[in-house]
């Protein structure tokens, strides 16, 4: 239950055996394979190495697989197979996988015939496009019917074209009118932005009549490569577009027709990663001539592992321990109860390498914060359920699959805190009962009763924030410790919680034994002697060293207001309670018989899961930020980056 020890590994062989050894190491898993750019300037190693690898097949790759995903995408759109909930990857063993592989070139084949056919509908799509914008554009025009062709005759010019809704008709008919007898203006149609107008005038007045129409904000407008009138081309625009419609809907299904080949593509697809991966790591390795360096880190628990392919292939090798203080990639591994609570430290960062893995110390606190805030028995039986389900069923991986778990336990917490304080679904039951079988029926509390004792769940929730606080101080001194600050732990840890503990003792030591608020007294001056004398040891000069040490009494302050922070634990108990309160009233308005049943079922149905859902969410959220801010902000260090094994990272198998 901490962070994986580290080696440094440094490995040379002959390129001969390269791509074997690459191989292995990537079926291992368990070797990050570092760059080595450095090394290119370092004056040392520059007169016998370079850089290896190939950039140009590592784009071909690329290429290739952004070809088969554009295939897996389309086709996916035709693939009307019931879909499950969650997309895991396919579990196939390594003689499955190197046995499909023969049926590369086929499907290779059918992805080329497939962004074929991808082409030809995209150009019909962009087509389509266009006519549907042509028709547009016509419509306007329907009433129009000259050809389009037809712009003058040997006396005559005809204008068209669009003017503003804003501008005045009439008063521009007046103006043509006082200008010239021998016109024609025809309003063809209008729209909210704009009038469409056609004019005939002699061709001599046009220069006239362009220029009065300009007056009104005229733009001309020009029926290019078109013959006939607007209703004829839109009528052949249509049966254009009937004929795509054809040759679309032909295409589609020449397109899912290859729906059955697309395990085939997903296999090719991880194929191809797994060689494009195996290509693209050598840019991270050095070589010469004859041999090749590779440098990274292995945990040591794999150690073994790595050690029998190096020596199979004959390398040679150098494992060494990092320095102390020296950044390694970070790893972390816990138990089977801790695991699932990863996913909160990841969401957080992970720890650096001279810190500690706080996750088996998070996880009893998350589990029990969480099961407190949220605390209803049916919501923690849904939740576990659900969970148990889906992991039993799916093949869920990674953080997901950390969270699930997590929530499973979370909804155990969840049951647990919902009995101590009597709440199933809020007090439905007792809604249900009364309002269909006419009988009071209410199921105690084996604890209290938040709504009706919240003062009572208020000092618990502070209670268990002092807990929380000290224990992370309490790692904070253990870290100290290690690293050989003894004192550091005493003056700065040990002093606070004496401290702390006089000032608790003090307020409220006699309600629980007289005399034990003199003894708080003592301990807090006594501690708050030890804080002015050792906090301020880092400065130079007595004056500065004593003024440290009384400002550093300010920070109890930091700390009332980190215990404060712990009243959201009631708060969200609470909100959880009075919604469920408020939905069992609501739904016992409609009184007894069959529409007071009905309306109970649904408000219940609707009211409960709008409020597992809002406080759920509430929940997770809330119960995480008492371990980031005032839990880790005790002791935990983060900034570590992650240790990222060479292996197969596919998308769509998993080869065991």
């Amino acid at each position: 239950m901490a962070i994986v020890k580290m080696n440094r590994i440094s490995i040379i062989g002959l390129n001969s055996i390269k791509s074997s050894l690459i191989k292995e190491l990537m079926d291992s898993g368990v070797v990050e394979i570092s760059a080595q750019d450095s090394k290119l300037s370092d004056q040392d190693w520059m007169p016998y190495i370079k850089k290896d690898g190939n950039e140009n097949e590592v784009s071909n790759y690329d290429v290739r697989i952004s070809r088969i995903n554009e295939v897996l995408n389309s086709i996916e759109k035709y693939d009307v197979r019931k879909k499950p909930l969650f997309v895991t990857r396919k579990s196939i063993s390594s003689k499955e996988y190197e046995a499909a592989l023969l049926n590369n070139d086929k499907a290779e084949e059918n992805v080329a015939i497939v962004l074929k056919l991808n082409k030809s509908l995209c150009e019909f799509v962009s087509e389509e496009n266009k006519i549907q914008t042509a028709i547009l554009s016509l419509n306007p025009w329907k009433g129009y019917e000259m050809p389009l062709e037809l712009s003058d005759t040997r006396y005559t010019s005809i204008l068209t074209g669009v003017v503003p809704t804003i501008a005045d008709i009439e008063k521009l008919k007046v103006d043509l009118d006082k200008k010239t007898d021998n016109y024609f203006m025809n309003i063809v149609g209008s729209d909210k932005d704009q009038h469409y107008i056609s004019i005939i005038c002699l061709t001599k007045e046009k220069e006239e009549v362009n220029d009065i129409l300009k007056q009104y904000g005229f733009n001309l407008v020009l029926f290019k490569n078109l013959t006939g009138t607007t209703v004829e081309n839109i009528a052949q625009y249509e049966n254009k577009l009937k004929d795509i419609a054809v040759k679309k809907e032909t295409i589609e299904k020449s397109i899912a027709e290859y729906v059955k080949f697309k395990e085939e593509m997903q296999l090719f697809h991880d194929h191809l990663v797994i060689e494009r991966d195996k290509k693209k790591i050598l840019s991270n390795m050095l070589k010469t001539e004859t041999t090749f360096y590779i440098a990274g880190w292995i945990p040591e628990e794999s150690k073994e592992q790595v050690l029998l392919i190096l020596n199979k292939h004959q390398c040679w090798y150098e494992i060494t321990v990092p320095e102390k203080g020296e950044e390694t990639p970070i790893a972390i591994k816990n138990n089977s109860f801790s695991q699932p609570f990863e996913s909160v430290t990841e969401l957080y960062s992970l720890p650096s390498a001279s810190n500690i893995d706080a996750t088996p110390f998070m996880a009893p606190f998350y589990f029990i914060f969480f099961g407190l805030m949220l605390a209803d028995v049916g919501y923690g039986i849904i939740m576990s359920v659900v969970c148990f389900v889906v992991l039993k069923k799916f093949a869920i991986e990674g953080t997901l699959r950390k969270m699930l778990n997590m929530f499973f336990y979370c909804g155990l917490s969840t049951i647990f805190w919902g009995v101590m304080f009597g709440s199933w679904f809020g007090d439905a039951f007792t809604a249900i009962a009364k309002v269909m079988f006419h009988t009071d029926f209410v199921i105690k509390p084996i604890w209290i009763n938040p709504i009706e004792e919240p003062m009572v769940l208020l000092i618990a929730s502070f209670i268990f924030g002092i807990i929380h606080l000290f224990f992370g101080m309490g790692l904070k001194a253990y870290m100290l410790i290690r690293d050989g600050y003894a004192l550091d732990a005493l003056f700065d840890i040990g002093f606070w919680y004496g401290f702390i503990i006089g000032i608790a003792m003090w307020l409220f030591g006699n309600t629980i034994m007289l005399g034990l608020g003199l003894i708080g007294k003592w301990m807090t001056i006594v501690f708050a002697l030890g804080l002015v004398l050792t906090q301020g040891r880092s400065k130079k000069g007595i004056f500065s060293r004593l003024l440290s040490g009384v400002l550093s009494l300010y920070n109890v302050t930091s700390y009332l207001s980190d215990v404060l922070s712990y009243s959201r634990l009631l708060a969200l108990g609470l909100a959880t309670g009075v919604i469920s309160s408020v939905i069992s009233v609501l739904g016992s308005l409609g009184g007894d018989g069959i529409f007071g049943s009905i309306l109970l079922i649904v408000v219940m149905i609707f009211g409960h899961t709008f409020n597992f859902a809002i406080n759920g969410l509430g929940t997770f959220v809330h119960a995480a930020r008492l371990q980031y801010v005032e839990f880790f902000g005790k002791f935990y260090e983060g900034g570590g980056d992650a240790f990222n094994p060479f292996t197969k990272k596919t998308k769509y198998i998993k080869i065991n």
